[in-house]
């Protein structure tokens, strides 16, 4: 906490825009968005909360332009305009600001910069301590003795150490180093290509900006040459960056900026307008504890909390025994691990915490290095290894598939997980950025929980956890205990009483931990010497195509080079420009490449290098380097906490994006390989998310053609371009592919027209004729339009909701976008439910029945197993019988399967 007497200046404008882009799109019944106001609203409180100070004042911009305009006429002009919902959002923000009791400055053609630097001056004047909370570097140059700079968002704080480790230079020098380095984003023109560090060389080297600027001659090479190229724009620059802290405030006074009670009849109404109903509700009954919208989508930031959390070391017979017995009395109990690893294969378990009430934990240390207990480890293990192995004793803790799979290398086998934070955060909200402990605490508690660095120390000086002493330790993992049986008893009642969510909860998210941490442990087979040959044979073939673009382009260049390219290509080559970046720049994408290559050889040519390099750089090369030293087999660590659709995702390494339809991706899945006397068994759903459209949609011709069992794209064909289906062409095949899947997905005619190569009104033909002949299917995506419109999200076959958080935007391109993730969701989510319905089903018949078979790897629509050569026939069976009996659709659920010594010979 600050010391008082203090002012807290707050930069109004760096909280409104870091709050629009940093969190959820919000909205109130009305449509009006809010998730700017709140994301400020709730950064303030915490604040306040944290500092506590004398005085404060929230700064805003005024409208219109400055003096800086008057000295340069570009100033801030490359700035695009502001998003219409984030304007829409100022003056009711400003006027939920003054009803919190909170002063607001804002003056007439001032930058809220300048007033922040008055008002700096005037308070060290009369002795004030300063605290500037803004995320705005130009404000670094205020730092002093007495004032601080500090980024919450970031969890920065600069004294005058931190910003001279930051920018190479003091406070005072900092508007020289700024001067040098130039501001793109206000315009600032500064030395071409000079970055923060020459800067602070040169100002170090000739002791200010204008030390320099007489020394300009001396500055060899080409960075001497450009600052001589910008002498006369660099007093220019310098005068822009310097701030003015002698602004006429109109008489404010520092008697005026001190917080005032809140008006609670204009909160109230401002909140009921926003729709913030629990905060409200709270406020109403005095009790501002967490904070929702109130729209049943999770809020993201909550307002502060207080703890007084008492930890209690469990150091000898008798703390043990209490503890045992509090658990067991426990309806339920919360608890965390602490290791020396984040790999779970290899890591030591160093100590456990528990809590079974708010403001209490305990923490039983295992192995710290300062540790004095009168307990051996193994007496503490065997004491409290039948509570974490007995069913009937309720757990829950945060990411629990991490403690199971430590806990497994330590031969303890938990059971009883009643509850994972992480997935209830997830299964309320999975369009929110994070489900980690730290970001959930923060967002529905208002807490800021001790970080790890703060306890074990960051980069090289960082110590394993077992070097923390006991003391710190206990009170780290006590507060991740407490903090995830807090957010139990927040997120737990809003599934409870939410029936089809507390099933996906329930029956989906909580069984297939276990699952996957089965799957993790087991990791997959890599032939090493198979993907080093490999690796060899694509650095030949990208040598060779590196010659041939540099003959195609008359001279040798980085083909990695965006920039290179771009000037070889539009400039140099006279290439047609499809599209432009954000800075005006020609676009090298790599569907503008693809685009240029039907007419072009070098953009080819680039396109083949990219993706050969890719493809060694991910994985011929990275996969070798994953092979874990005690097993010899590859752990992926599959997430079920991240994608926005309910599908699974895969890190360290990524197995979801290998390519299969080049020859080189697959070459790379026979890498995948099966022990000996193993085969590798993937069973892969067929046309799942076609399926599960003709279900929803109910379209009857969809409906019959999957009953009959023709051929989709080819009934599809047949349809669209009135055809008997034994006459449809290949192309006429591909085309109704492309529309099966590209409508699924909300492509345009334009797109359409792209992918097959067809002007825009044959593809609209195509897509009406379509619809003409499934007017089942186009029902079904207006009534989903609808959906996600009414109520903000749409639904899978099982209940997961899939937010739309753009559906109300005033800027139409995101609108369209979130119309068309809506109109794809309910297939994308519904297909991810399925497999992972299926994955539950088919990991319990392997564990009941004991088949010499174990689930190794899922990626997308697809299961792979390693089985035993002669149980192949069994195991395929009931594989195949299991994932087609996960769910009753109105059309027949297929999965193909095939098997092979290794993962691409199983296709």
């Amino acid at each position: 906490m600050t010391t008082a007497p203090t002012l807290c200046l707050i930069d109004g404008a760096s909280y409104l825009y870091r709050a629009f882009h940093a969190l959820p799109s919000l909205s109130n019944a009305k449509g009006a968005p809010t998730g700017a106001i709140f994301g400020v609203a709730n950064m303030l409180r915490r604040l306040l909360e944290q500092h506590q100070p004398e005085h404060v004042a929230v700064v805003f911009d005024a409208p219109g332009k400055n003096f800086r305009h008057q000295m340069y006429a570009d100033y801030k002009a490359n700035r695009p305009p502001m998003p219409d919902e984030l304007r829409g959002q100022i003056e009711p923000l400003h006027a939920l600001i003054e009803a919190m009791g909170l002063p607001r400055v804002m003056i007439e053609a001032v930058e809220a910069d300048d007033v922040i630097a008055t008002l700096t001056r005037q308070a060290r004047a009369v002795g004030l301590k300063v605290l500037i909370s803004s995320g705005d570097k130009d404000l670094a140059q205020l730092v002093d003795d007495g004032v601080v700079l500090e980024d919450s968002m970031q969890d920065k704080r600069y004294d005058r150490a931190a910003v001279v480790e930051k920018f190479g230079v003091g406070p005072e020098l900092l508007g020289d180093l700024l001067a040098l380095t130039g501001d793109k984003s206000d315009n600032i023109p500064g030395v071409d290509k000079v970055g923060p560090k020459t800067a602070a060389r040169w100002l170090h080297d000739h002791g200010d900006l204008d030390g320099l600027i007489a020394a300009a001659d001396q500055i060899s090479g080409k960075s001497g040459e450009n600052l001589r190229a910008a002498l006369d724009d660099l007093r220019l620059s310098r005068q822009l960056v310097a701030l003015k802290d002698d602004v006429d405030l109109a008489g404010l006074d520092m008697d005026q900026l001190t917080a005032s009670a809140p008006d609670q009849a204009k909160l109230s109404a401002l909140l009921r307008e926003f729709g913030f109903a629990t905060w409200l509700k709270q406020i109403e009954q005095g009790d501002a504890v967490s904070d929702q919208t109130g729209l049943g989508n999770p809020s993201p930031v909550a307002p502060p909390q207080t703890s007084e959390l008492t930890v209690d070391v469990v150091l000898d017979a008798a703390s043990l025994e209490a503890l045992v017995a509090a658990l067991e009395r426990a309806e339920v109990w919360a608890f965390d691990i602490e290791t020396t690893s984040l790999d779970p294969l290899s890591a030591e378990l160093v100590g456990l915490a528990f809590a079974v009430k708010p403001d209490h934990a305990w923490y039983v240390p295992l192995a710290h290095h300062d540790q004095n207990s009168m307990l051996s480890p193994d007496e503490v293990i065997q004491r409290l290894k039948p509570l974490l192995e007995d069913p009937n004793q309720h757990k829950l803790g945060q990411n629990l598939k991490y403690d199971l799979a430590v806990l497994a290398s330590h031969d303890i086998v938990l059971r009883g997980i009643a509850h994972d934070t992480m997935l209830q955060s997830y299964v309320l909200n999975a369009t929110a950025s994070r489900h980690d402990l730290n970001t959930l605490a923060l967002r529905h508690l208002g807490r800021t929980l001790i970080s790890y660095e703060a306890v074990a120390g960051k980069g090289q000086k960082q110590v394993t956890f077992d070097q923390v002493p006991v003391a710190v330790a206990a009170e780290y993992a006590g507060e991740d205990a407490e903090v995830a049986l807090a957010l139990h008893q927040t997120l737990w009642p809003q599934l409870e009483n939410e029936a089809r969510l507390r099933a996906v909860y329930q029956d989906l998210e909580l069984p297939l931990i276990a699952v996957l941490a089965r799957m993790e442990r087991q990791g997959v087979a890599i032939d090493r010497q198979r993907l080093a040959a490999h690796s060899a044979e694509l650095a030949e073939r990208l040598a060779a195509l590196e010659v041939q673009a540099h003959e195609a382009a008359g001279q040798a260049f980085n083909l990695s080079s965006p920039a290179q390219l771009q000037r070889i290509l539009f400039e140099d080559q006279g290439l047609p420009v499809v599209r432009k970046t954000p800075k005006g720049q020609p676009s090298t994408a790599e569907d503008v490449l693809q685009e240029l290559a039907a007419d072009y050889p070098l953009p080819a040519l680039i396109l083949d290098y990219r993706g050969l390099s890719k493809l060694k750089s991910t994985y011929t090369d990275r996969l070798p380097e994953k092979i874990h030293p005690q097993t010899g087999r590859i752990h992926t660590h599959y997430h079920q906490a991240v994608t926005a659709t309910g599908r699974l995702s895969s890190s360290d390494p990524n197995l979801q994006n290998i390519p299969i339809r080049s020859a080189e991706g697959r070459r790379v899945r026979q890498a995948f390989i099966a022990p000996p006397g193993q085969v590798l068994l993937a069973a892969d759903y067929s046309q799942i998310e076609l399926r599960i459209m003709a279900h929803l949609s109910e379209d009857e011709r969809l409906l019959a053609a999957f009953a009959a069992g023709e051929d989709i794209h080819k009934a599809t064909a047949a349809e669209v371009f009135d055809t008997a289906l034994d006459a449809v062409s290949s192309d006429q095949r591909r085309a109704a592919k492309a529309i099966n899947f590209g409508l699924m997905y909300g492509m345009s005619a334009w797109g359409l027209a792209r992918q097959l190569d067809l002007d825009r009104a044959e593809a609209s033909d195509y897509i009406e004729r379509y619809f003409q002949r499934y007017p089942g299917v186009k029902a079904f995506m207006e009534a989903t339009r609808k959906q996600a419109h009414d109520q903000g999200y749409v639904e899978t076959l099982l209940g997961r909701r899939l937010w739309a958080t753009e559906i109300r935007s005033r800027n139409a391109q995101r609108r369209q976008a979130a119309e068309r993730a809506a109109i794809n969701a309910p297939m994308q989510g519904s297909a991810a439910d399925l497999i992972k319905l299926a994955m539950i089903a088919v990991d319990d018949w392997l564990q009941r029945s004991q088949q010499p078979a174990r689930l190794v790897m899922q990626v997308h629509d697809e299961l792979v197993l390693e089985v035993a050569e002669a149980a192949l026939p069994a195991v395929q069976a009931g594989v195949i019988e299991r994932m087609q009996g996960v769910a009753e659709l109105r059309v027949p659920l297929l999965v193909d399967v095939g098997s092979g010594l290794d993962w691409d010979s199983a296709h």
